[in-house]
């Protein structure tokens, strides 16, 4: 290891190596004799003091000097000669020599500088090589024993697939073109399966490339045929890969364009004699009902049906109900035919109907019978979804009294009544949350929704007409007041004694009305009915929320069915009550 730590090596110690001499400028002052930048050092013959001093110094340094002397004497007594011949030349004119110019001394590890005289030219050779360009570096394939310069990538492959003794000279002429070596570009099945050459002619012998072209062509064309099946093969994989892509990308094409620009596949014609009937439920609309008609057969593609209902101008007013239509139905054909009313074989509930009157038609379209649906609402009442605020009182005659809410409804053959009877509530509370009830009780001091119902139940029976309504409401109110001196909130309605029996006479006698104590007459009880009397319609329910405030309290029918006038006193009424004798 030399002065800074660094071993001996082929690479020559470059002058700007940061470990030649001391290059830091901060930490550390030149010695004597040294100069302040760049740390060469001066020498200064007048002054053999520093000389000695340096030399004892540094020991390691001193021994490094004597071994450059050893390394190379004949740089040593160069030096000494120039030194006689041109030394008096030079001399100061007081005696003194100049100081020497900084000179490298040629050694590799030292890191020192001998002392060249004035003018000398050096004769270390790597000297001379950093005068003809100073940094740069050595030529280390100089010499015999140097690695010889790196191949082209081509050379490269054919000097390691030859064997030892048959590796070609290392020049390398740019000009002449290189034999492809790679897989590839030579149609071998891998590069380790290739025969060595067995030859040992020069490679550069036109002759010895001309026999082996000869040789490798006859292999080709009858020697081998294992190459050219196999690229063969290659080439029909090819294809068939085209050739199936091509065929797919087609077959997507057409099929997208039949979709497109193609006409749906459809029946033709009204369909045959055979009927089917479908239930179409709420809220479904083109594809929807297009699905439930193909699955019954009455259609053939969905597409077909939606493309006529888009054509039709009333084709998107087919509403949720029960349809007879037939098998195998061209699309425009079952357009038409929903959009007829006479096809429609919906469940209609009319506004105004009681229970008892519902449950005897549901058993006739289900075809089963009569009493079953009565007894299925009167056993399942509580699982059919009525409200928390349905009274629950005993003299109730039906729970489900105003909730089978006048609508039409899809009851097909085969289904269930209690589905009917389900579908049926959940309109009417649907409708109910619709309505502030709970406002109208507080409004008309009623004990909440359920009795805003009844008042509803009881206007929608004995009403005529929407106007008859508002004043109909108006006079049940008025005779539930505290403040009624006329008829001490007796309501005195004949429809609820109808109710009670379960009929609809107009003409009832008075010792009959005034024997009956039920609950529900309302000539002998106080009040309102127990429950709804009917299901009441959106206008009776209107008024109940709305009703007049002219100060109505009688009212007759003085026609007897249709006509029906109203009186604030009791004089009045007695008036209405004559001209309906006279009509009997």
């Amino acid at each position: 290891m030399t002065e800074y730590g660094r071993g001996p090596g082929s690479e020559p110690w470059h002058p700007e190596d940061p470990l030649y001499g001391d290059q830091g400028w901060g930490g550390r002052q030149a010695a004597h004799g040294q100069g302040q930048y760049g740390d060469q050092q001066q020498s200064y013959p007048q002054d053999p003091y520093a000389q000695n001093h340096q030399q004892h110094q540094d020991p390691q340094q001193y021994q490094q000097h004597q071994y450059d002397q050893q390394q190379y004497p004949q740089y040593e007594q160069q030096a000494h000669q120039h030194q006689q011949q041109y030394g008096a030349q030079h001399q100061d004119p007081y005696g003194q020599q100049p100081p020497a110019q900084p000179q490298y001394d040629g050694g590799w590890d030292s890191g020192q500088q001998a002392a060249v005289p004035y003018g000398a030219e050096p004769q270390d050779p790597y000297y001379a090589q950093q005068q003809a360009g100073y940094g740069e570096s050595h030529d280390y394939y100089g010499t015999p024993d140097a690695y010889p310069p790196p191949q082209p990538p081509g050379r490269r492959e054919a000097e390691r697939r030859q064997p030892e003794q048959q590796k070609p000279s290392t020049d390398w002429d740019p000009d002449e073109p290189q034999e492809e070596t790679h897989p590839f570009f030579t149609g071998a099945d891998e590069p380790a399966a290739r025969e060595p050459r067995d030859d040992d002619d020069d490679p550069d012998d036109d002759a010895s490339r001309s026999a082996r072209r000869d040789r490798g062509d006859g292999e080709r064309r009858g020697g081998k045929g294992k190459k050219k099946s196999r690229n063969g093969c290659a080439c029909l994989i090819v294809s068939l890969v085209l050739v199936g892509g091509l065929g797919g990308v087609s077959y997507v094409g057409y099929t997208y364009w039949k979709k497109q620009f193609g006409a749906p596949a459809d029946f033709a014609g009204s369909g045959t004699d055979e009927q089917v009937e479908v239930e179409i439920p709420e809220g479904a609309l083109g594809y929807d009902i297009a699905n439930i008609l193909r699955k019954q057969g009455v259609i053939k593609s969905s597409d077909a049906f939606v493309a006529a209902q888009n054509s039709n101008p009333k084709g998107r007013s087919i509403q949720a109900g029960v349809y007879l239509l037939k098998k195998e139905m061209s699309g425009a054909s079952a357009v038409e035919l929903m959009l007829d009313p006479k096809s429609q074989n919906a469940f209609v509930i009319p506004e105004g109907t009681r229970n008892v009157t519902v449950y005897a038609k549901i058993d006739e379209r289900l075809g089963l019978a009569k009493g079953t649906t009565a007894k299925i609402a009167k056993t399942k009442a509580e699982s059919l979804g009525l409200p928390d605020w349905a009274d629950d009182n005993p003299d109730v005659k039906d729970p489900l009294e105003g909730f089978l809410y006048p609508a039409a409804y899809p009851v097909a053959k085969g289904s269930k009544p209690e589905d009917a009877l389900k579908r049926m509530v959940t309109r009417a509370n649907k409708e109910y949350d619709k309505l502030d009830l709970e406002a109208v009780a507080k409004k008309h001091k009623l004990d909440g929704p359920w009795q805003v119902i009844t008042v509803a139940s009881l206007v929608q029976v004995e009403g005529k007409t929407h106007d008859d309504f508002r004043k109909m409401a108006e006079v049940v109110y008025n005779r539930l007041k505290p403040t009624n001196t006329e008829t001490n909130q007796l309501l005195q309605f004949d429809s609820a004694f109808n109710y009670l029996k379960k009929q609809s006479n107009i003409n009832i006698s008075e010792s009959e009305i005034l024997s009956n104590k039920d609950p529900y007459n309302t000539y002998t009880q106080k009040g309102l009915t127990p429950g709804p009397i009917s299901n009441p319609g959106a206008d009776a329910l209107g008024a109940a929320l709305n009703p007049t405030t002219d100060g109505w309290l009688y009212f007759v029918a003085t026609d007897g069915q249709h006509k029906t006038e109203f009186a604030k006193t009791y004089d009045e009424h007695l008036k209405l009550k004559e001209k309906f004798d006279a009509i009997g």
